[in-house]
């Protein structure tokens, strides 16, 4: 017992002192939004649009990998490795509600990571990035047994042992719920977690989503959403009854039809409260860094405000009054991008996860 209780001390103290130095160098070069793009919604809508210059040398290298996460399901990834891939850390990344491995988030954090010495692999949630043909299933917000599957698999099969798991947006819900999930007894090889805009509270997601001023979003995200479903009924006929669903109106409305029934929960609400990670994070084990912007136009920062979450030594949360949601477009890089936070999560990744330790 006096020997367990040192090593969770070990392992605590070595969790404050990671995050301790991660906190310094994220005072050193503080966020600073884009003269033009200082808003929320400005921020969030910049990135989105930014050109990719690296999504051609991405494509080029990246190695197309299956990782079959359940009977009949698939999800597709993209590695990216050094040249002895067994002796690097590597990145491995989740992406948003209707993204994919080829977000400009994730090509750019990916290529970032890399020439920092990382190891990188890329993975589509389940049905992204026209993968529909890999399951005959959807997927719901807190999905974590992918998560799970996909990193028993790199561990074992590919022998990697130094592992940050980072996730944006829903990504960062997923990573961080699974995280919650291993509790006092995480895998050895996962030596972080970072999570950047996530939506550990999908309730309060969805008031904030459902406000007239977030009515475009929601309106994306919505089309999105029915057009896959449209798509899986011609994939699998006999699986899915799509006759509601020109009348589904709000995101609420299509998980309450949909995606709840899909996966055994009893309606919109036990959905949201069991996909939400807000409930884990003070569960989490590994040293965790968690990057959110107050002026986030749809997924709020209040839920980070837990008393569960400032309570946890293994979690440092970093809320910025600017940035947008998976934005954090800078005003004047100096040595980097233009992207912030990929580049803070990238320099968390080298502190905790590229150490050794």
């Amino acid at each position: 017992m006096i020997a367990e209780i040192k090593s969770e001390r070990s392992a605590e103290d070595r969790a404050r002192f990671l995050l301790d130095q991660v906190q310094v160098l994220i005072k050193a070069r503080p966020f600073v939004p884009h003269s033009v793009f200082k808003q929320g919604d400005l921020q969030t809508l910049a990135a989105f649009m930014w050109p990719l210059s690296v999504r051609v040398s991405a494509a080029n290298d990246d190695e197309a990998r299956l990782f079959e996460v359940a009977p009949d399901t698939q999800v597709l990834g993209a590695c990216r490795w050094q040249a002895d891939r067994s002796s690097q850390p590597t990145l491995v990344a989740w992406h948003g509600l209707e993204g994919s491995i080829n977000s400009g988030y994730m090509l750019r954090t990916a290529d970032k990571a890399f020439r920092a010495g990382f190891n990188v692999v890329r993975l589509n949630i389940r049905n992204c990035g026209d993968t529909e043909h890999l399951t005959p299933t959807i997927y719901h917000a807190g999905l974590t047994g992918d998560l799970r599957v996909v990193l028993e698999e790199l561990i074992t099969r590919d022998q990697l042992s130094r592992i940050v798991v980072a996730g944006f947006s829903l990504g960062g819900n997923l990573v961080l719920k699974l995280a919650g999930e291993y509790g006092e007894n995480p895998p050895p090889e996962i030596k972080a977690v970072g999570a950047i805009s996530p939506s550990i509270d999908l309730a309060a997601g969805r008031d904030l989503v459902n406000q007239r001023r977030n009515l475009i979003y929601q309106r994306d995200f919505l089309s999105n959403l029915k057009r896959r479903l449209q798509l899986k009924k011609r994939l699998y006929p006999d699986l899915y009854d799509i006759t509601a669903l020109n009348s589904v109106r709000t995101i609420e409305e299509f998980d309450d039809l949909f995606v709840a029934p899909a996966f055994g929960f009893d309606g919109v609400n036990d959905y949201y409260a069991k996909a939400s990670s807000r409930t884990c994070i003070g569960r989490i084990r590994i040293p965790t860094l968690i990057i959110h912007a107050k002026d986030d136009p749809f997924v709020p920062f209040a839920p980070l405000m837990d008393d569960s979450i400032a309570a946890n030594p293994f979690v440092s949360v970093v809320g910025t009054e600017r940035g947008g949601h998976v934005a954090f477009v800078l005003a004047n890089p100096v040595g980097e991008d233009r992207f912030w936070a990929e580049n803070r999560l990238v320099d968390f990744a080298e502190i905790v996860g590229g150490t050794g330790v």
